[in-house]
């Protein structure tokens, strides 16, 4: 008796029943990874509609988000500062309150930092070293990427050194300082109160000019700085303004977490 009936890949010669070849599990295989590799080309395709998904300019980037906060929150501050200008407007024109309580409450605003104040002022300006920046002096060693940009601690040793100096208010860049903000860099940027900013920095304090200037020579944090000023070229400029006007805070001024001294 025969068995080629019973053998993979062929059929009887007689009249009985056809034996089909069996499909080998590499040709299915093959056969699904081509299935699914058009099916992955098709749904690529479909997505970038011609275009390159990589390189798409309307695809939103991080920091362009960040910039866009950045004026979104800038806007809100403006519309918060006419606001407020209208309800003390308002407040004025009740005629609810006695001159001396008027005239305490602006005391308060003026400490507070709410209130544009005018003065002499002194403006330290900070910036990031030439990226091609080498060692000016002997016996240090060429400069790391860290070495050659303005960090948080060099930001809050001026604002520091100025308070110490007897400031009467500060503004960093275009925005003014009160008891609750926070000079904080995130890389190589600024972000204060929900702002961001790129070197260079400027500060700009109101006060004795030569108090101020005595305070920035004093301190440690400082004249660490100042090293790396003179061998990496880090900036560091203090001018003389004369007579300027800091702007009043014009955000928040709600405290979160914060509680009375009993």
């Amino acid at each position: 008796m025969s068995n080629s009936a019973d053998s993979p890949g062929t059929q009887s010669t007689g009249s009985g029943p056809r034996v089909r070849p069996r499909l080998r599990p590499v040709r299915v295989l093959t056969a699904a990874v081509f299935a699914l590799a058009g099916l992955i080309f098709f749904t690529s395709f479909n997505t970038a509609k011609g275009t390159d998904i990589r390189q798409d300019g309307s695809l939103l980037k991080l920091s362009d988000l960040i910039q866009q906060r950045s004026r979104k929150n800038k806007g809100l501050d403006e519309s918060n500062a006419a606001l407020r200008e209208s309800v003390e407007s308002l407040a004025k024109s009740d005629g609810g309150s006695s001159k001396a309580q008027d005239r305490e409450v602006r005391g308060l605003e003026r400490s507070a930092g709410t209130q544009p104040l005018t003065g002499h002022g002194l403006t330290v300006t900070l910036n990031d070293a030439p990226p091609n920046a080498t060692a000016k002096l002997p016996g240090y060693p060429e400069p790391q990427p860290d070495y050659l940009v303005i960090h948080q601690q060099d930001l809050q040793a001026v604002v520091n050194a100025l308070w110490q100096g007897g400031a009467q208010g500060i503004k960093v860049m275009d925005q003014r300082l009160i008891s609750t903000s926070a000079v904080r860099c995130v890389g190589n940027t600024l972000i204060l109160q929900g702002r961001v900013y790129s070197p260079p920095y400027k500060i700009t304090a109101i006060g004795d000019p030569g108090k101020l200037q005595q305070s920035l020579a004093a301190s440690k944090a400082i004249q660490t700085y100042m090293v790396y000023v003179n061998v990496y070229g880090l900036g560091w400029k203090v001018t003389d303004d004369g007579t300027v006007t800091l702007p009043g805070y014009s955000g928040t001024v709600d405290l979160h977490y914060a509680k009375p001294v009993q």
